[in-house]
């Protein structure tokens, strides 16, 4: 039923993922999978119908969009009524596009983002499906959430965007790659687990050209900002500096507001995330491979000069799904857990890996049920306190040590030698 790549080195996707031969004939997650996102369907459909809009972004989105289209190029002028642009110039596109659909209307604009968290929760099932990591009755965990119900359909945040691309990208990193960074910066949480997967699948040559043309897209994508007003373009496009309120944290509000916009905690917490990635890296993503110096020492030993290093090719072995989906599930997870401030639009960004990783871990059924529950409680208590931002961190560390201390899967679709 599967097919290993075409051609190795073709695009980033292409070199990095595979097929995984089935390990079942079980056709229950797929026609469960079917049912869940015919009823989710039906459920988005009661919740336009019936449950009050709540305006947040949208109107500050139109504004945005509208100082666009009528040819302000300076990102320093685009403005709305919750604040300034933040986001790259694909966010413009995107929801110039859905102003064209929708005439700026909110109820056809939500009709919009209801096919859109259906198609991406048909995304997702098939991650899930493919990857075959949980029961087949676990996949309705996925379609539980009221905050990412309303964060689709009642808010119309761009993180629905972002994360349907990049879910699409996970998706066709068998085929190909997509460009989700270019409307929220946040799926850069996933990139150093990206990265690592291509080192272990390509040439380095191979991964400069997809770096490149990754670099490539954001120039394009941003061309009409960068001749026009470069510097004011950058700076707020891709701010990494940004300070959030407060007030809005779901994570942290038990942190003191000093401590919680200071530098210090900034900076202690990017070194935390630095370091808990590298330490997955070499403990559990390259286990396989000796370690992260064992890695690099065999992937590049028989290179004798700079064009042998940048041509070397890696063994030939091709990466199972479930080696793929963990690493980048579990590497965005530690940028949450490390994140200095989450949002509530910020849940969509890792809600759908958190089924994944709790059936990755080896806690008892009812724990992972209650862990996932517990996730979802916190999200949905508003204002965040104290109490529910500690117990949100608890859980994700709770979650984030049961991955560590589960073993590690192989992550190469060929049998050990």
């Amino acid at each position: 039923m599967a097919r290993a790549e075409k051609k190795r080195g073709a695009s980033t996707a292409s070199a990095v993922a595979v097929e995984k031969p089935a390990r079942s004939a079980d056709r229950r997650p797929l026609y469960f999978a079917a049912f869940l996102v015919f009823a989710d369907a039906a459920l988005v459909a009661l919740i336009i119908t019936f449950v009050p809009y709540t305006k947040i972004d949208w109107d500050a989105y139109m504004s945005q969009v509208d100082a666009f289209l009528e040819g302000e190029r300076d990102y320093t002028k685009i403005e709305g009524d919750t604040g300034p642009l933040v986001y790259p110039a694909g966010f413009l596109y995107v929801y110039s596009a859905i102003k064209f659909l929708t005439g700026g209307q909110v109820f056809p604009a939500q009709i919009l983002f209801g096919v859109l968290y259906i198609a991406n929760l048909s995304l997702v099932l098939l991650l899930y499906v493919k990857t075959e990591v949980l029961p087949w009755w676990a996949l309705g965990l996925l379609c539980l959430s009221k905050r990412v119900h309303s964060i689709f359909v009642l808010r119309l945040f761009n993180d629905c965007f972002t994360m349907t691309l990049l879910h699409a990208a996970m998706v066709l990193i068998i085929y190909h790659k997509c460009g989700a960074v270019s409307v929220k910066m946040n799926v850069l949480l996933f990139a150093p687990s990206l990265l690592l997967l291509m080192v272990k699948a390509m040439s380095i040559k191979g991964v400069f050209f997809a770096l490149l043309g990754a670099a490539v897209v954001q120039v394009l994508l941003g061309m009409p900002f960068l001749l026009a007003h470069p510097i004011e373009y950058i700076s707020r496009a891709f701010n990494l500096g940004r300070v959030f309120i407060h007030f809005w944290s779901v994570n942290f509000k038990f942190v003191p507001e000093k401590l919680f916009v200071s530098k210090e905690l900034a900076i202690a917490l990017l070194i935390l995330h630095l370091t808990t990635l590298l330490v997955f890296a070499h403990y559990k993503w390259l286990k396989h491979e000796g370690g992260l110096f064992g890695f690099l020492h065999s992937r590049f030993k028989q290179a004798k000069s700079i064009h042998q290093l940048v041509s070397s090719q890696p063994r030939p072995s091709m990466l199972s799904k479930e080696h793929i989906v963990t690493v980048m599930f579990v590497g965005n997870f530690i940028g949450i857990v490390c994140a200095r401030s989450l949002h509530y639009q910020f849940y969509s960004w890792y809600l759908y890996s958190l089924p994944f990783m709790l059936w990755k871990t080896h806690f008892p059924t009812p724990l992972r049920i209650v862990l996932f529950l517990g996730v979802e409680l916190c999200w949905n208590i508003y204002p965040s306190t104290a109490y529910s931002s500690l117990l949100l961190l608890f859980l994700h560390i709770s979650i984030l040590l049961g991955i560590w201390f589960s073993p590690t899967e192989y992550p190469y679709i060929n049998k050990r030698t």
